[in-house]
């Protein structure tokens, strides 16, 4: 089939008007090419849509018609702004032909979800369509498209499946003159009819067993849900996807062995459902790229060990997508392959043994609903009920809380699950609990903060069972004078019962403000070197691995040294990972049990006045380099990253990575604990005066110069690039804020 990419030689048909019918579910951007061609062309064109026919209110489709006949008389040429998914909604327009007149179809045929999210997010729109009504209505009318045709009486149909073909079509359009043409035709079908396609494969599936390969359902098939068992079927095109290695087809019983075969049993595993995509209705596309991206961070820290997402079906669209997205990374298909088959009957029904299963859970961790939740604890009986309510109540999104299976549950004695992960993701869905009401800029962050808090969880009980493996191993050695017992050192998470468990929320490797603590569920005991602090309410807080990243930067500078500004005799300066300002460094204290200002006692003194020192000769530079910098020192009252470190930070705030209102009251509330002041109470009361006062971090967004306050993020950056007012007068005191030398 011929392709039109807009650069032919236009056709002369002088006087010929035209009629273009937009044809494409809501969201897919009918209205916008309209839009765009009527503001850019030359040639007269008259936007006609059905959901303002009626004066500015939806009317009719013969409205439509009607109003296409008056202006076309007039001699200009029509656009047809409404769906026209099926041959019948088509048929009337295409009666407006004559030798005169050509009829064109522009077909955007455009992603599902794609289409669906436009429509969802967008406001004040003609029709209406917007918010959570619109992904059903999506999904129905797609399920009636009829894709134009030729021999429906259209002169030129031209076919987009993506935003450059969008573009092209567009080009095309709006570049037309008042007596130009187009050449006849069909462009940009693809080049096999879908119902051939997938009749021919049903053949092969039948005749010759298993295929090589898997189909991945076109992105027009409505998305089934991870609680359904029901295996949609589609005429729309499909096309072939390479299966990942270890990652076996769903066959039949004969063919079922030789797969099994090629999955590694003996490795630790996490098998984890998409979170937030089936009930609680995350776009695919957006939620993919976020489990692809989190992999690929946490792949290099698995050892052995593996992850595993898991759906019903491998026509599922999320492992399509997400299959296609770890390809195009290279991620290692040992340490990370999807898998089809039941969460709950991986082993038993899959050959796919899982020590770990992830449950996308719902705030009040309990049974019901549909889909993973309810099939988990259902198979797990009430003992995982039980189990979970003793550690935990409920679940923020973005949490996920770690719970050891009961050996008593049905799910640990066939199944050999022995934790389970419950982890709660963002909510798009009205119906649901804390609907995010289509902010994908909160959600993406809220669900990649579940899959970190998820992994990270994982990542805990290897590091348990690592740590009880060697214990044993050790103890053996002593008490037998003998070699190690392969027994112990083989040892897996089935011979570690893990009573203490974390509650996790989503951490960064390194960086400042954005991660948020973690906790442990009931005391523990422990000490600086260990990774857990006791606080002053007697509650033990615990550094999780992702927290420990400055510790072992200051502890062993030598092997990060391509992180670091400068090494001196007992302070560390690195670059901000996660930098909340155009200038933003850390100094970093070498000394052992320093992991935070609670910590620090009148011993301290002259460690804290170097570190200030220091911090004040780094910005003595930065002025230097642009003399409008005004700088902050100071440290966070209760910090994410363990080990004491000294923010020096320039007071623009202007960075891609504050985004949101915790990032901007870690800097600008009583959160932020100036050094000045630091040093003060330390000489003078032997200790900081600390308020661990988390609350202090979801107050109202403030200018931090004129205080007034701001509805988010976005809106507070904009004021405070213009705002002159003077800083406030606590700030302008006792040196708290540095600047140059000829600054006001």
């Amino acid at each position: 089939m011929e392709v039109d990419d807009g650069s032919e030689a236009r056709v002369e048909e002088k006087g010929k008007r035209l009629v273009v019918l937009l044809v494409g579910a809501p969201g897919s951007g009918k209205s916008t090419f309209c839009d765009a061609v009527v503001g850019a062309s030359r040639r007269p064109w008259v936007r006609i849509c059905q959901d303002t026919i009626g004066n500015g209110k939806a009317g009719t489709k013969a409205q439509c018609v009607k109003s296409a006949l008056s202006v076309l008389k007039d001699g200009k040429s029509v656009f047809i702004d409404r769906c026209n998914l099926d041959r019948e909604q088509r048929a009337e327009f295409l009666k407006l032909g004559s030798a005169q007149i050509d009829v064109h179809a522009v077909m955007l045929d455009l992603p599902t979800q794609l289409c669906i999210s436009r429509s969802v997010k967008r406001t004040g729109h003609e029709g209406n369509l917007q918010g959570g009504k619109a992904a059903a209505v999506v999904n129905r009318m797609l399920q009636k498209k009829e894709l134009p045709k030729l021999s429906e009486g259209f002169s030129r149909i031209t076919f987009c499946h993506n935003d450059a073909e969008v573009q092209a079509a567009l080009g095309a359009y709006s570049g037309l003159g008042p007596s130009d043409g187009l050449p006849p035709g069909c462009f940009g079908q693809k080049s096999q009819d879908a119902k051939v396609q997938v009749g021919i494969m049903k053949f092969l599936k039948k005749a010759e067993g298993p295929s090589p390969v898997v189909s991945k359902v076109n992105s027009n098939q409505s998305v089934a849900s991870i609680g359904s068992s029901e295996k949609k079927d589609s005429s729309l095109e499909r096309e072939q996807m390479p299966i990942l290695p270890n990652a076996p087809q769903k066959e039949e019983s004969k063919g079922k062995e030789d797969a099994v075969q090629a999955i590694d049993n003996d490795v630790c595993t996490l098998a984890f459902p998409s979170i937030s995509t089936a009930d609680f209705q995350f776009n695919l596309e957006k939620a993919s790229d976020i489990i692809v991206e989190t992999v690929e961070e946490f792949v290099p820290k698995l050892g052995n060990a593996r992850l595993v997402l898991v759906d019903l079906t491998y026509e599922s669209k999320i492992l399509s997508l997400v299959r296609a997205k770890a390809a195009k990374k290279s991620i290692d298909s040992s340490k990370f392959f999807t898998f089809a088959g039941n969460i709950i009957e991986l082993s038993t029904k899959g050959g796919l043994n899982c020590n770990v299963i992830a449950n996308a859970a719902n705030w009040r961790l309990k049974p019901g609903g549909g889909g993973v939740n309810a099939a988990i604890f259902k198979a797990a009986g009430a003992d995982l009920e039980k189990a979970t309510n003793e550690r935990v109540k409920s679940l923020l999104p973005g949490s996920a809380v770690v719970v050891p299976l009961p050996s008593t549950s049905p799910l640990y004695n066939r199944e050999g699950i022995t934790h389970v992960i419950h982890v709660l993701g963002p909510n798009m869905n009205p119906q649901r609990p804390n609907c995010l009401n289509n902010d994908y800029n909160k959600g993406c962050m809220v669900l990649r903060q579940a899959y970190t808090s998820l992994f990270e969880g994982f990542l805990s009980l290897l590091k348990l069972q690592e740590k009880s493996v060697t214990k044993r191993h050790e103890e053996f050695l002593h008490h037998s004078g003998h070699g190690p017992d392969k027994n112990v050192a083989n040892g897996d998470l089935k011979n570690k019962r893990d009573d203490a468990v974390v509650s996790i929320s989503s951490k960064k490797s390194r960086g400042s403000g954005d991660e948020v603590e973690t906790h442990i569920t009931r005391p523990r005991t422990g000490n600086s070197d260990s990774g857990t602090q006791t606080t002053n309410s007697g509650m033990t807080k615990a550094w999780g691995s992702w927290a420990q990243a400055l510790y072992h930067i200051a502890m062993n500078p030598e092997r990060h040294k391509d992180d670091i500004l400068e090494i001196l005799e007992d302070v560390v300066v690195l670059n901000d990972a996660y930098p909340k300002a155009q200038k933003h460094i850390l100094i970093l204290a070498q000394a052992r049990g320093l992991d935070c200002l609670a910590d620090v006692h009148e011993v301290h003194l002259e460690l804290l006045r170097r570190m200030h020192a220091i911090g004040l000769k780094w910005v003595e530079k930065f002025l230097h380099e642009d003399s409008q910098l005004v700088f902050r020192l100071g440290y966070h009252s209760a910090p994410s990253m363990r080990q004491l470190h000294l923010h020096v930070i320039s007071q623009d705030f202007n960075s891609v990575h504050l985004k949101n209102k915790k990032h901007w009251n870690s800097f600008n509330t009583a959160f932020f604990r100036d050094s000045v002041d630091v040093i003060e109470e330390v000489n003078k009361n032997g200790k900081a005066m600390i308020k661990d006062d988390e609350s202090l971090l979801s107050m109202e967004l403030r200018c931090h110069r004129c205080r007034s306050a701001h509805p988010n993020i976005p809106r507070l950056k904009s004021h405070i690039q213009n705002c002159q007012v003077p800083f406030p007068a606590f700030l302008l005191q006792s040196d708290r804020l540095v600047r140059a030398p000829d600054s006001n």
